[in-house]
């Protein structure tokens, strides 16, 4: 079955120039309904009030961590199943095992493209 790529996807980053770019990259892999958090209490709010298929966040930002936002989603009974992608400048060890032990989806590190994009959100969507 082909991925749904009309799914609300949130891109969550608190840097407006990444979050620009994501989209761009989303756009390119036919992903049009992208909607835009700056930091992890705003994205759980959304989360909360609408109706998503897939979250792709960054793991540096204040206040609230792409990692703490991956635990309160993961925690949220209507959220827990909720596909979510992590994205980090960095691919230290205790990264990726602390973001695999708080239920992450799938990881990936910057820079990366459209490729590395669409081949991510294939393996987490079942669909690759």
């Amino acid at each position: 079955m082909p991925i749904d790529k009309s799914m609300n996807v949130l891109i969550v980053d608190d840097y407006k120039t990444m979050l620009r770019i994501i989209r761009n990259l989303l756009k390119q892999i036919d992903f049009n309904n992208v909607e835009e958090a700056s930091d992890g209490t705003e994205a759980l709010a959304k989360l909360r009030a609408g109706n998503f298929g897939l979250v792709i966040s960054d793991w540096n930002m204040v206040p609230m961590t792409g990692l703490q936002l991956l635990q309160e989603v993961r925690a949220d009974t209507r959220l827990k199943q909720m596909p979510f992608i992590m994205i980090t400048a960095e691919s230290k060890t205790e990264n990726v095992v602390a973001a695999k032990q708080a239920g992450v989806s799938n990881y990936i590190v910057k820079p990366f493209n459209a490729e590395t994009l669409r081949d991510k959100i294939e393996k987490v969507l079942g669909h690759a």
